[in-house]
């Protein structure tokens, strides 16, 4: 195996130069710099990452912490921050929590043993305050996502409330007056976010919402099936619903189909997310597109920001837009279908 010494006697400059070369210590000419990388190329040399790790204290990667990687949501989040980190010469290392607190927490104290640089935090759950603590004085964390209160630290969201408010005046103006509401685990950032942009937009309107049309549980298709169904079988049935996650919007599918009931004729329904398979599913449906790879890129350029010794914002809101499609029409549609 080549080492430093063969690459620097191939390329007719000293061990040092190369050294500081790779470290990005020195500007060199152009022409000197070809020189090493062909000689890299033509040696297949591999940097001895321990040695350099011990000379410059950095790991020279940073961990992804995601409820689950298996979701299409946090994967499209997680590629994007790999690219990123990718581009910029570091390495990443991926935790999926399955939601479970100590998982989140060992990935935590991971870091703090100096196995990665920093840290970008993606949680799905309220924070019963553990992780506050251990996230307490860290000066190399970024929060994306979702919010955990009482972490002073950068955070990269997108408009929650403005993208509800939005998929809920779509609704009203065409023609809905009876919308329900069906969101994830209460207490959570984004759910309330997004509740206080329905409530705006039907209080705008002067809409009353029914009691026990705010149905909140988890951002699951099961629970949208099971919400929806409460919904559909109660005294009065609500025209349009908006499912806070597209996971809640394909929930709320299989209790219309369950029943005979067909999107848009019997039911509205918008989402919160575009995931691939939005535009898929029969109709293809009307929801809000949050921006996962400006969400991801930022994020791992605030956390560098910080690991190079500068600053982030304290909180960056990315916008949202809605996409119209399929799953919505006027509610007198149903009397012409």
């Amino acid at each position: 195996m080549a080492n430093l010494s063969d690459v620097a006697a191939e390329a007719g400059v000293s061990p040092a130069a190369v050294s500081r070369y790779l470290n990005n210590r020195i500007e060199l000419p152009q022409a000197t710099k070809d020189r090493i990388d062909a000689a890299i190329a033509k040696l297949d040399y591999r940097p001895n990452l321990m040695a350099r790790r011990l000379s410059t204290g950095k790991a020279e990667a940073i961990s992804l912490v995601t409820p689950d990687i298996a979701n299409p949501f946090f994967a499209e989040l997680a590629a994007a921050v790999e690219r990123e980190a990718h581009e910029r010469g570091y390495a990443v290392y991926i935790s999926s929590t399955s939601s479970g607190a100590g998982n989140e927490a060992d990935a935590i104290r991971r870091m703090a043993d100096g196995h990665v640089d920093g840290l970008i935090m993606m949680t799905n759950r309220v924070d019963d305050g553990t992780l506050a603590s251990l996230l307490e004085n860290r000066d190399n964390v970024v929060l994306l996502d979702e919010d955990i209160a009482g972490a002073n630290l950068p955070r990269v969201f997108v408009e929650n409330a403005e993208g509800a408010y939005r998929a809920t005046r779509h609704l009203i103006e065409n023609g809905h007056r009876d919308i329900a509401l069906i969101g994830g685990p209460n207490r959570l950032m984004s759910v309330g976010e997004r509740l206080e942009g329905f409530s705006r937009a039907m209080a705008e309107a002067g809409l009353p919402v029914p009691p026990g049309w705010v149905m909140l549980g988890d951002y699951t298709s099961a629970y949208g099936q099971a919400a929806a169904s409460v919904l559909l079988d109660g005294p009065a049935r609500p025209s349009a619903i908006l499912a806070c996650s597209d996971y809640i919007a394909v929930g709320v599918m299989k209790a219309v189909r369950a029943r005979d009931l067909i999107i848009p004729r019997d039911l509205s329904l918008v989402g919160f997310d575009d995931m691939a398979f939005a535009e898929l599913v029969d109709p293809p449906l009307t929801t809000v597109r949050q921006p996962l790879g400006d969400m991801g890129r930022l994020a791992v350029r605030h956390l560098l920001a910080l690991l190079e010794g500068g600053e982030a914002p304290a909180e960056t809101r990315l916008p949202v837009q809605l996409i119209s499609r399929q799953s919505v029409a006027h509610p007198a549609t149903k009397d012409i279908l």
